[in-house]
């Protein structure tokens, strides 16, 4: 293997880490948006009147604003 100057040998496994990580991050993003579109559809079906979906939309809030 030859090396330019400046280049240090672990450049390629740093690369090949940093493709993975970011394989990673996009895979997570992806099943992230994928269960919201889900949720999303599913809250669709319910009526908007209904208690179910009151409290299930109060839970939401709630667990939104802990998170910060």
């Amino acid at each position: 293997m030859v090396f330019t100057p400046g280049e240090k040998p672990g450049l390629e496994q740093d690369e090949v880490k940093l493709q993975n990580a970011s394989k990673q991050i996009v895979q997570t993003a992806i099943l992230r948006a994928l269960q919201q579109v889900s949720q999303e559809s599913q809250q669709k079906e319910t009526p908007p009147n209904s208690g179910a979906n009151l409290q299930l939309e109060r839970g939401k809030l709630t667990k939104k604003h802990e998170k910060k």
